[in-house]
């Protein structure tokens, strides 16, 4: 098997940067135009967010956060793919190993990133607007601020605990995917049994620290915004978003590399698999949601229903026809759209599919991020496409640099050979 090698030209990486540089000056005039805006809670541009005590500062920290939990989960989901195809032994997805490994680059500045959001604004005002539980009068016996539920929280929910796990979750996923970049590139250049033997015990001992780390960061990113209200189930919710949009991110930049001339071994087999992950994760997405809503729709507790009474009719029905749109363009559309054999096995079909996926899901999160930061205050329009574009153009530099430092078939895997010849 011959080696393919992606080259980046200066005109591709251009427009990365060009599409960062569109974002910013998005972002900031969305920015300038909230700042200097009364707006009401009613509305949906960049005054949105200036009433009712929100300010534009809040909107900017939750969109920014909004990009980069959703970004860092794809990435850290491409180390999870490729841990297990060793863990399963699987041979198919051979040949698109390198994409799901790439996806990983981003991890190190999405940690970065993260780290800078959650703390910067603590230290230079005391607290994270977007995370209620970070004012330390809540948890003060005595104070007129004091939450009784929050302060029982707080061995918990506090800055020092709270920082101390994001930087151990991102640490591990890093060394993990680390680790078997470089048993990749010690089976390119040695060959033998021995980097995928280790890559199999690596990969073993990372599932087991994903499972743990990967349902605790939903609870700290995403649950954490909401800190009166708890699911069990959240972190199953948030993995499944995390999962199909990573399997939609893959399957987009196979079609891509195909069509431009590389990954000349990749026929349509490989694809109706990638589409039969999406086609089935979006209907386990679509379950966690169903089970979660469910449950609370039927106990109808204050404290548990309070979660969808915002999102369902709440701040005036602000979020209502987003709840409806997710519903319809995570499971809806997908689940009817893939639903035939041949619909999997066709780029344009594959590729109309996973940008509507990862838009949908892009609102998912937003749907999770914005009520319990933005209230009804919330908007969609400078600012958050200009932060969507700046987020996507870094990772977009990130992955094609992963992508573009090995070979993108893996020319010594054991298993190359039956992934050639994979038919479905």
């Amino acid at each position: 098997m011959t080696e393919e090698t992606l080259s980046i030209s200066k005109r591709t990486n251009n427009r990365f940067f060009f599409m960062i540089a569109i974002g910013l000056v998005l972002l900031i005039i969305g920015l300038i135009i909230a700042a200097n805006s009364g707006g009401h809670g009613g509305e949906h541009g960049e005054a949105a967010a200036a009433s009712h005590g929100s300010t534009w500062v809040t909107r900017l920290l939750a969109n920014l956060w909004l990009n980069n939990v959703y970004l860092s989960g794809i990435a850290v989901i491409g180390v999870f793919f490729v841990a297990v195809q060793y863990v399963a032994y699987a041979g198919w997805a051979t040949v698109v190993k390198r994409v799901f490994e790439a996806l990983g680059n981003y991890l190190p500045v999405g940690g970065i990133i993260m780290l800078v959001l959650f703390l910067g604004p603590i230290l230079f005002t005391g607290h994270n607007p977007i995370f209620h539980w970070t004012d330390h009068t809540l948890t003060e016996v005595g104070h007129a601020n004091y939450d009784p539920i929050i302060a029982g929280k707080s061995g918990f929910l506090n800055v020092t605990f709270y920082t101390i796990r994001m930087v151990v979750f991102f640490g591990l996923w890093i060394l993990f995917f680390r680790w078997l970049r470089t048993q990749s590139v010690n089976e390119d250049l040695n060959g033998g049994l021995e980097p995928y033997n280790k890559s199999i015990r690596i990969s073993a001992a990372f599932l087991v620290v994903f499972g743990v780390t990967s349902s605790i960061a939903a609870w700290d990113w995403v649950m954490s915004i909401d800190s009166h209200w708890f699911s069990t189930l959240f972190g199953w919710y948030v993995f499944a978003s995390w999962f199909v949009s990573g399997l939609a991110a893959i399957t987009l930049a196979v079609i891509f590399l195909k069509q431009h001339g590389y990954l000349r071994m990749v026929n349509a087999n490989h694809l109706h698999d990638l589409g039969k992950f999406i086609f089935g994760f979006s209907i386990f997405w679509t379950y966690t949601w169903f089970s979660q809503f469910m449950l609370y729709w039927y106990a109808n507790l204050p404290e548990e229903a309070v979660y969808f009474i915002e999102r369902l009719g709440g701040y005036d029905n602000h979020y209502t026809w987003i709840v409806f749109f997710n519903l319809l363009v995570n499971f809806a559309f997908p689940f009817l759209f893939l639903m035939t054999r041949d619909a999997k096995r066709q780029m344009l079909m594959l590729k109309i599919a996973c940008i509507a996926v990862l838009i949908g899901h892009w609102f998912d999160f937003y749907l999770m991020i914005m009520p319990g930061t933005m209230r009804g205050n919330s908007g969609f329009g400078l600012i958050e496409i200009g932060a969507a574009l700046t987020f996507l153009g870094i990772f977009l530099l990130m992955f094609t640099k992963g992508l573009s430092k090995l070979s993108l078939v893996p020319v010594n895997h054991p298993f190359l050979e039956e992934s050639v010849h994979h038919h479905v």
